[in-house]
């Protein structure tokens, strides 16, 4: 007997195995459910889509959307241009098949006998799959079994919706969610009967030119008995693949441009944190608040851009709940304000400023060196940096001196001197070690920052600096933050004095203690209770704003990535309106009260002797309080230079002998001063001392300034009869040349 070709028995087998297997067949559900993006999409703590980060990069796939929320017109297009029989036949189209072997008996060309249906079981089985030169007979009869299955066990709805997710499209395009958004901009219910007709020529021939493209969408529309949508179809087509990149791959912002982007920074960490972890999830549940995201951004965005013509362009805000220390909003950057958008300035370390100051008070008061009304001298002082690399002089913000001035008046206006003498007491490397214990990175040793530690000369990032003032907020008790609404709570630990907290908040709280620098009215006053501290770096490089109410933190930097200087953007400018704005926000319906004075407090009246302050009612610890301050005690150097004043005794305070200076060349020449002190000069004697310079006459008073220029100098006091009475050297290192003479 004859033997059957090898081509009929294999194509018999196939036949044979596909019936076998074809209960293996997957049920509609689970292909549903197996369907995974490209993105992963992460959602705030309600649910509801914050960002998409591309995570599969083998190809662009988009959300699975239901038979529903497919345009009618592609539904129509889609039937008409790739099987006209589909609502009548049982999976496979015989008239087709007939159709098809009497064209290609006559050699004349026709769509072709492969069904919807037929399609959907090559896109479900990957032994079914189309080759370069086609599929073999005996994968086309096993197609056909397997699409026979197909229809016996899955609806046409479900049929139609899952091949419309599966078709791959062009380039690396699967599925019509990311064509849609990739070539028109929308989501696949908006497509109209010319981009349904676009969208459905590219099944067939995925990467044709756009002449083709449109060509085969006319005969599609002409089929609908709408040929005026022709019209101009070949520029629409060029566009719309040129949006889509061609027939290369595409970003994930243009294949997601629908999609909401409001935490992008955010966004990438998770993902990259959960790929760290090697799970990553089609979706992660933030703890963020989309509406409030969405208040802080705008909030940034507005007052940057009422920040035009200051040089400043960038900006971060976070919010975390004090309770949980949920982060609530997360703004990396400015977005489109920003030259650097993708750089999450919430992460990236900057240089503190004197954010840092209550730490150290706080360290003070817990160690009881200093109470609120301890009072501390605001005036020049001269550090040894250590290394004999000369002296550290602080000076204020403002350049001004304040004299004695009580802890309370120091922190709340931001001294600087007086900072830097309390970490005189505190030193560098315990107060290192508070910063760190509060979940500060820095980068080096205490002793590398030194004294200058007291300023924030450590660099330090936003939400942790943030979560270490929530510490201030939760009685001196520090635990992580948390970004997941999945992820576990750490429990907090003691890391500040509760009752020393508690002073520190008060402090903050306090407008007319922080009135000398910033006024009774600025933005850091709110309508409910809140404490509050700024910070501005070397050069206004970096502004800051942080603070806290009962119930939320909120922090607030604002500069430029490239760490230009700011233009006269200082902490109260810059950074504070977004932090009162935010905070306003929050507290709309919220109220927020003072918190309750812990155990080992007290508070007590208290009053200064010679009216140094005003008299007010002061908080202490237990065994420290005070009801009055003797200023005339505490003022025992100044009392003994008055007395030197009058006995004619005159000598230079500062700066001390030896004394080296540096240029900064960040700053104008011309704005750099050196400013000269005499101890025992009063109004009455200031014209009897006279200042000299390298033999050359500099100026009269208790206080002169001299413009610095590199090398060695000789610095005299002279009495009224020129009379040498106190002498100097100090030296100027740095590059830049003397434009002019000293005047006398």
């Amino acid at each position: 007997m004859r033997r059957c070709p090898r081509a009929v028995r294999a194509a018999f087998l196939s036949l044979w195995a596909a019936s076998a297997c074809a209960h293996a067949l997957p049920s509609f559900d689970s292909v549903r459910a197996g369907w995974r993006s490209a993105d992963v999409v992460v959602l705030d703590r309600h649910g509801d889509p914050l960002s998409r980060v591309r995570d599969d990069f083998r190809a662009r796939r988009g959300d699975w959307v239901t038979l529903a929320e497919i345009s009618p017109a592609v539904r129509t297009a889609i039937v008409l241009s790739e099987d006209r029989r589909f609502y009548a036949h049982s999976g496979v189209d015989w008239q087709g098949v007939a159709a098809a072997a009497w064209a290609n008996l006559w050699n004349t060309r026709t769509r072709g006998a492969s069904t919807l249906t037929m399609q959907l079981a090559g896109l479900l089985d990957d032994d079914l799959r189309r080759a370069g030169g086609g599929r073999s007979v005996s994968q086309k009869m096993a197609q056909a079994v397997r699409a026979a299955a197909l229809e016996r066990g899955w609806s046409k709805d479900q049929i139609l919706e899952a091949y419309l997710n599966l078709v791959p499209f062009r380039g690396e395009l699967v599925g019509l969610s990311a064509l849609s958004q990739a070539l028109f901009g929308k989501y696949p219910s908006g497509l109209d009967a010319r981009e349904a007709a676009l969208a459905v020529a590219l099944v067939r021939a995925p990467n044709a030119g756009a002449q083709q493209v449109a060509q085969r969408a006319c005969g599609i529309l002409r089929e609908q008995q709408a040929p005026k949508a022709c019209e101009g179809l070949d520029g629409f087509a060029q566009l719309a693949l040129l949006r889509g990149g061609g027939s290369a791959s595409m970003s994930s912002a243009q294949a997601s441009s629908l999609a909401p982007n409001l935490a992008p920074h955010l966004a990438r960490m998770l993902v990259a944190q959960a790929r760290a972890a090697g799970t990553v999830p089609p979706a992660i549940a933030s703890t963020l608040d989309a509406g409030l995201q969405r208040t802080a951004a705008a909030s940034l965005d507005r007052h940057l851009r009422e920040l035009a013509g200051r040089n400043v362009e960038d900006g971060a805000v976070v919010v975390i709940d004090n309770a949980s220390g949920d982060v609530l909003a997360y703004v990396g950057s400015s977005g489109a304000l920003s030259a650097a958008a993708q750089v999450d300035h919430a992460a990236a370390p900057r240089q503190a400023g004197s954010t840092l100051k209550p730490f150290l008070y706080e360290q003070a008061l817990e160690a009881r060196r200093l109470t609120t009304a301890s009072l501390l001298d605001d005036r020049p002082v001269n550090l040894p940096t250590g290394g004999g690399g000369g002296l550290y002089v602080p000076q204020n913000y403002d350049r001004q001196y304040a004299g004695w001035v009580s802890m309370r008046a120091a922190l709340a206006s931001s001294l600087n001197v007086p900072a830097v003498r309390t970490l005189v007491m505190v030193t560098p490397h315990r107060f290192h070690q508070r910063l760190t214990a509060l979940g500060l990175p820095l980068a080096q040793a205490g002793d590398y920052y030194g004294y200058s530690l007291a300023l924030g000369s450590a660099d330090v990032p936003l939400l942790a600096l943030a979560n270490a003032y929530r510490a201030f907020a939760n009685g001196g008790r520090y635990a992580p933050v948390r970004l997941r609404v999945d992820a576990p709570a750490v429990p907090a630990r003691a890391v500040m004095s509760p009752a020393a907290s508690y002073l520190i908040a008060d402090v903050l709280s306090d407008r007319h203690a922080r009135a000398r620098t910033f006024g009774l009215d600025s933005p850091l006053t709110t309508r409910f209770w809140s404490a509050v501290k700024t910070g501005t770096s070397k050069d206004m490089r970096d502004n800051w704003c942080v603070g806290w109410s009962q119930r939320y933190t909120v922090g607030v930097w604002v500069g430029n990535a490239s760490g230009a200087s700011m233009h006269e953007v200082s902490g109260v400018s810059g950074a504070a309106p977004v932090w009162h704005e935010v905070m306003e926000a929050l507290h709309r319906t919220v109220p927020s009260l003072a918190p309750a004075m812990p155990a080992g407090v007290e508070r007590v009246p208290l009053r200064f002797a010679n009216d140094l302050e005003p008299a007010r009612e002061e908080v202490f610890l237990a065994g420290t309080a005070m009801r009055v301050v003797n200023v005339a005690s505490a003022d025992s150097a100044r009392a003994a230079a008055r007395a030197g004043t009058q006995a004619g005794a005159f000598s230079i305070a500062s700066p001390a002998d030896g004394t080296v200076f540096a240029l900064d060349p960040d700053i104008p020449p011309a704005a750099q001063r050196v400013w000269f002190h005499a101890e025992g000069v009063s109004g009455q004697t200031a014209q009897r001392v006279r200042w000299r310079i390298d033999g050359k006459p500099l100026g009269r008073g208790g206080q002169v300034a001299w413009l610095p220029w590199p090398g060695r100098h000789q610095v005299e006091l002279l009495d009224a009869g020129g009379k040498v009475v106190d002498r100097i050297g100090i030296e100027v290192r740095g590059a830049v040349a003397r434009t002019a003479a000293p005047r006398g």
